[in-house]
C-alpha cells in the first residue's frame, strides 16, 4: 500500500539517497520556492519534459521573452532537449484596443490569451519559425501564456505584444482617469491635482482642462506623462474654478473627462483706485468733506490725511458711504487727503490722487451793539462799540430809508454803504439834510467772510431823522 503524502512549495534542501556501485550516495536538489512576480513582469517555468508536466524543475521572473540557449541546457539541472518552458502573466489592459502579437521559436511556440490559443507553431525544426498575429484585447485585465518546447538541436525563443497606435487602425478611447482630486493651498494660491495612473500601454499622457464659472472647457491648461500638476496660475480674485483631466493615446484619441473638482481661489485682487475725489464740503459745523466716485467690488473705503501733499499719510477713517467727513480738522488749517477703496477679502486698492482742504470757520461774528446815528450837518455821525469777534475783520455800514404806510411800521430798506476795517468804531454818513428819516445798521464780517446780518437776517437797526435846515437843529436816535 503506497501512502499519499501531502507536499508544499517552499525553499528547502532535500536529501536523496541514490544506489552507486553498491554505495549510497547523498545528492542535494533544491525545490521550487513560491514566487511571485510583480505585472507586467512574466513568470517563467522550465519543465524537463516537452508535456508541461510536474513540478517545475526552476520557477523565476522575467521582464522579456527573448532568449536562445542554442544546444545547451536553459537552466542547471534540466536536459539539452526535450524540455519546455511557460511564460504567464496577467496584466490590466486599461480601455484595449488593437495589438500586434509577434513570436518566433525554434522548436514550438504557442501563445494563450485567457485560455484562448492565439498563435500555434507546435513542430520541431532546424531553423526559427515566425508569426505576427494583430488582434483587439478588450478593455480590463486578461491573462497571457506562452508555452516553449525545444524537442532536439538548438533551442531559441522570443515573443512580444504591443499595442498599434496608428489613428486609422486605433479608434478605441483611452480610460477616464481615475481618482482625481485637488488640493488648493491658499498660502501660495496654488491648486494640486494628482491621479491614478491610466493602465493602457499606448497611453501618450494626460490634458489638464480648467474653466472660470460657469464657462466650458476649451484648450487644455496642460498636457503631462505625469499623475500630478501643480498649476500656478490661477488668477487670485476670490473666483471658483474647475478641473477636469482627460487621458490621451498615442492614436490622438482622448477619454471622457473626469467629474469636475472645484476651488474657489483667494481674493488678492485690489479695487480700482477711487476716482473724483475732492473736497465737497469745508465749513466748521460738521469740519471737512471728502467725496469721490463709486469703485465696483469696493465694500468700504479708507480716508488718509497729511499736512503735506507729499505725506505722511495716516489713516484717520472708514465708511462704507461715497464721502467722509472730517470732524478732527481744525479751524483755517490746511489739510491734504487720499482715498483707498477696499473691497470684501480685505484688500486695499493704491491711493487716489491727493486733495487739499481747509476747514472754514462758518461761526458768524456776535451782533453789533451801541450803535448811535447823530444828526449833523453833513448826514449822520454813526458810533458803536467794538466787537468782540476774535477773528474780525471787517464792519460793513448799511444805510436807507424806512418804507411802508404810515399807519405801519416802516421797514429799513438799506444797502451797503462802506466797508470798513475791524479796529474802526464810528464813520460819517454824508447826504443833503432835508428832515427825512433814515435807518442804519452795521454788520460785522470775520475773516472767513461769516456776516452775522446775512447769517442772521437780524440786524440792530438805528432809526435818525435829517437835520431839517428850515427848522432849528435836532437829533434823534433810537434803537
Amino acid at each position: 500500500m503506497t501512502s499519499a503524502r501531502r507536499t508544499t512549495v517552499t525553499a528547502a534542501t532535500a536529501v536523496v539517497l541514490a544506489t552507486a556501485a553498491g554505495l549510497l550516495t547523498a545528492t542535494a536538489t533544491t525545490a521550487n520556492a513560491a514566487v511571485t512576480c510583480t505585472s507586467p513582469v512574466f513568470k517563467r517555468q522550465f519543465y524537463a519534459n516537452t508535456t508541461f508536466s510536474g513540478t517545475p524543475k526552476k520557477t523565476d521572473c522575467d521582464s522579456a521573452i527573448n532568449q536562445n540557449w542554442g544546444t545547451g541546457a536553459p537552466a542547471t539541472g534540466l536536459p539539452k532537449n526535450y524540455f519546455g518552458v511557460r511564460w504567464t502573466v496577467t496584466r490590466d489592459f486599461g480601455s484595449g484596443g488593437p495589438f500586434t502579437f509577434t513570436a518566433a521559436a525554434q522548436d514550438g511556440i504557442r501563445v494563450y490569451v485567457d485560455g484562448v490559443r492565439k498563435i500555434s507553431l507546435w513542430k520541431n525544426v532546424s531553423t526559427t519559425q515566425k508569426k505576427t498575429l494583430n488582434l483587439t484585447i478588450p478593455s480590463g485585465k486578461h491573462t497571457l501564456r506562452i508555452d516553449f518546447v525545444n524537442w532536439t538541436g538548438a533551442a531559441n525563443v522570443s515573443f512580444a505584444y504591443a499595442p498599434r497606435t496608428s489613428a486609422t487602425v486605433d479608434t478605441v478611447a483611452p480610460l477616464t482617469p481615475a481618482g482625481l482630486a485637488v488640493a488648493y493651498d491658499k498660502t501660495t494660491g496654488k491648486a494640486a491635482l494628482s491621479w491614478a495612473k491610466n493602465k493602457e500601454m499606448d497611453l501618450r499622457g494626460y490634458r489638464v482642462y480648467r474653466r472660470a464659472g460657469g464657462a466650458s472647457f476649451a484648450e487644455p491648461l496642460m498636457t503631462t506623462t505625469g499623475t500630478s500638476y501643480t498649476d500656478a496660475t490661477l488668477p487670485v480674485t476670490g473666483a471658483t474654478y474647475h478641473y477636469e483631466l482627460r487621458a490621451l493615446d498615442q492614436a490622438g484619441n482622448e477619454s471622457k473627462g473626469t467629474a469636475d473638482k472645484a476651488v474657489t481661489t483667494v481674493d488678492r485682487v485690489a479695487p480700482a483706485v477711487p476716482q473724483g475725489v475732492d473736497v465737497t464740503d469745508a465749513s466748521e459745523a460738521g469740519g471737512v468733506r471728502v467725496g469721490w466716485s463709486a469703485v465696483a467690488g469696493a465694500s468700504s473705503y479708507r480716508v488718509h490725511r497729511a499736512a503735506s501733499a507729499s505725506g505722511p499719510y495716516a489713516q484717520i477713517g472708514t465708511t462704507d458711504q461715497l464721502s467722509y467727513r472730517d470732524a478732527t480738522a481744525e479751524v483755517g488749517v490746511t489739510y491734504h487727503y487720499r482715498v483707498t477703496a477696499v473691497d470684501a477679502a480685505g484688500n486695499e486698492s493704491t491711493p487716489s490722487a491727493s486733495v487739499s482742504g481747509t476747514r472754514r470757520d462758518d461761526t458768524p461774528p456776535s451782533p453789533v451793539t451801541g450803535l448811535t446815528a447823530t444828526p449833523t450837518e453833513y448826514g449822520f455821525a454813526l458810533n458803536w462799540d467794538a466787537n468782540p469777534t476774535p477773528d474780525l475783520a471787517r464792519y460793513v455800514v448799511y444805510g436807507g430809508e424806512l418804507v411802508g404806510d404810515e399807519e405801519e411800521e416802516g421797514m429799513c430798506y438799506a444797502g451797503e454803504v462802506e466797508w470798513l476795517s475791524a479796529g474802526t468804531t464810528s464813520y460819517e454818513y454824508q447826504t443833503v439834510p432835508d428832515g427825512e428819516e433814515r435807518c442804519f445798521f452795521i454788520d460785522a464780517v470775520d475773516d472767513d467772510w461769516n456776516s452775522h446780518y446775512k447769517w442772521t437776517r437780524s440786524p440792530n437797526v438805528v432809526v435818525a431823522t435829517e437835520l431839517d435846515p428850515l427848522s432849528e437843529p435836532t437829533s434823534e436816535a433810537s434803537n
